[in-house]
């Protein structure tokens, strides 16, 4: 016979791992699952968190897993969920695994985060070492430097160029062959921030540190470091096997608290909009979806006694 888990948490990044956490404490029987993905991992170090400011990622995972392991009724499982199914009559989730094994649950929270795509995919291998996404997590480490921003739209350009520029002062902003408007290129050269739009054929630099960007032209730019706008994208379909709804800008529709419209899943961090955020504030988004998930098991058994 199967364990039946009152919750099944997928994805141990800080939005899984901060629910598990709220609904152990609860004395809830929960299963948390872990295969290794967790978007940070390419990074040297994390920011932002109190406490744990400079931490490396699998430093601040193994610190978690090891409070998770103060409470008798988690589970932590090194294992790759591959299939969700609902069984109505029941009322309960069975949750498939990469390695044949089944489980069963009667709350679902969806916390597997995103994943990054880039146009010009040699900047994968730099990603995380000397590029990065977001100024707030990493551009301390980079102040004053010289640094490029890789951006493709006019909008992404302006909000990215103009957030670094915080930051330093040595910008130059690189389009690959897009074409931004007259009015940014003004602006931008009234503080000395230079624009290229040449299509960009390779990206140098040791150990993946960035060293210079080579244009279409032959010409060489040199740059120690900068940052990127990727697109994201979910790793997983789970969302929309479970029948959640989406809005216009595919965000998944919640209540605010982590409740999503198909009954019984949850979500929380990154997962829910598509977009990146901080550790903190995903570690705050699990809190409040573990809270809503455990009201609603408490609600639910207490009107079932009698």
């Amino acid at each position: 016979m199967k364990i039946k888990y009152d919750c099944i948490v997928i994805g141990a990044g800080p939005a899984g791992l901060s629910a598990t956490l709220t609904l152990g404490r609860a004395r809830r029987k929960i299963a948390i699952f872990d295969n290794g993905t967790n978007r940070n991992r390419v990074t040297r170090e994390s920011h932002g968190f109190l406490t744990r400011d400079g931490i490396k990622p699998q430093e601040f995972k193994n610190i978690a897993f090891k409070e998770l392991e103060s409470y008798p009724s988690v589970s932590i499982l090194n294992e790759t969920v591959i299939d969700i199914k609902k069984d109505d009559q029941k009322d309960l989730f069975l949750v498939n695994t990469s390695n044949n094994k089944s489980y069963v649950t009667e709350k679902i929270m969806l916390a597997t985060g995103i994943h990054e795509e880039f146009s010009f995919t040699q900047m994968k291998q730099y990603y995380g070492k000397s590029l990065f996404s977001c100024p707030y997590c990493d551009g301390w480490e980079l102040r004053d430097k010289p640094l490029a921003i890789f951006a493709e739209n006019n909008e992404h350009i302006i909000h990215l160029t103009k957030l670094v520029f915080n930051w330093t002062k040595d910008l130059i902003v690189f389009t690959n062959g897009h074409q931004i408007s007259n009015k940014v290129r003004c602006d931008f050269e009234s503080k000395n921030i230079k624009v290229y739009t040449e299509v960009i054929t390779n990206l140098h630099g040791n150990n993946s540190n960035l060293e210079s960007i080579e244009l279409e032209s032959g010409e060489k730019i040199l740059r120690s470091g900068g940052f990127v706008v990727p697109s994201f994208y979910r790793p997983n379909k789970f969302a929309e096997q479970l029948n959640c709804q989406f809005d216009e800008k595919g965000a998944i529709i919640t209540d605010g608290a982590g409740r999503t419209t198909a009954n019984g899943i949850y979500i929380a961090g990154e997962t829910e909009k598509s977009r990146p955020s901080s550790l903190m504030t995903a570690a705050a988004d699990g809190n409040k979806a573990a809270t809503s998930i455990n009201m609603d098991i408490t609600i639910e058994r207490f009107q079932n006694i009698c």
